[in-house]
C-alpha cells in the first residue's frame, strides 16, 4: 500500500522560509529522518519516497504556485493503490496560533487557496489534512503579505518545534491511523510562563 503526503507551498528560494511554506519544512524534516530517495524530476512536482513501517510513503512538494497545486495531483488521483484514506495534505493555517497543529480526517478549505485547489482537483473533501498554525495577519487586507513573510525571530523556536511535532504526527498517521494521530496531536500549544 502507498501513502501520499503532500506539502503545500510555493516554489523558489524567495518563498522557502515564508509562513506559506511551513509544510515544505515538514516534508524536508521527514525526508531527512526517513532517508527518502528522490524520484526522477518532474516540472509539476518534487517527489521523494521512503519505506516506513512496511509502507511506501511518497512525499510530494507541488512546484506550481499555491492556488494551482491541484494540477500537480492530477496524475495521482486515479491511482488504484492510493485510496483517499491514504492521502494527507500538510498546510499552513493563519487561523491557528503559531506552532499549533490541527489534524482532521476531512473538512473544508477554510479559505485556503491551496486546499481549495486540491479539493477541486480531487472533486472531494474526503482527505486528511494537517494544518500548522502560522499566526493571524493584523487585518484581512494584510493576509496575502503576511503568509509571504518569514516568521518573526521570536516565533522561530515555536515554528521549529511545530515542524518536528508535525513530522511526528505524519509518522503516527503512517504507522498507526488518523484517529490515533488526531487524539495525540490535536492539542493547543501552551505558552511558557516565566517563574516569578
Amino acid at each position: 500500500m502507498v501513502r501520499l503526503v503532500v506539502g503545500l507551498g510555493n516554489p523558489g528560494e524567495r518563498y522557502a522560509a515564508t509562513r506559506h511554506n511551513v509544510a515544505w519544512q515538514v516534508l524536508d524534516e521527514l525526508a531527512a529522518r526517513w532517508r527518502a530517495n528522490d524520484d526522477p524530476p518532474s516540472p509539476l512536482k518534487r517527489t521523494r519516497r521512503a519505506l516506513v513501517g512496511g509502507e511506501t510513503v511518497v512525499l510530494m512538494q507541488p512546484l506550481t504556485y499555491m492556488n494551482e497545486v491541484g494540477r500537480a495531483l492530477e496524475s495521482w488521483k486515479a491511482e488504484p493503490a492510493l485510496p483517499r484514506a491514504n492521502w494527507l495534505i500538510v498546510t499552513d493555517d493563519v487561523y491557528l496560533p503559531v506552532g499549533t497543529l490541527r489534524i482532521r480526517q476531512h473538512g473544508s478549505s477554510g479559505g485556503h487557496r491551496g486546499l481549495a485547489s486540491v479539493e477541486q482537483a480531487l472533486d472531494s473533501r474526503e482527505f486528511a489534512r494537517l494544518r500548522i498554525g502560522v499566526g493571524a495577519a493584523e487585518s484581512s487586507a494584510q493576509l496575502k503579505q503576511h503568509v509571504l513573510e518569514a516568521f518573526d525571530l521570536d516565533e522561530r523556536p515555536a515554528v521549529e518545534a511545530a515542524v518536528r511535532r508535525a513530522a511526528d504526527a505524519v509518522e503516527c498517521w503512517v504507522t498507526q491511523d488518523i484517529r490515533t494521530t488526531m487524539n495525540r496531536f490535536n492539542r493547543r500549544v501552551r505558552k511558557e510562563v516565566p517563574e516569578s
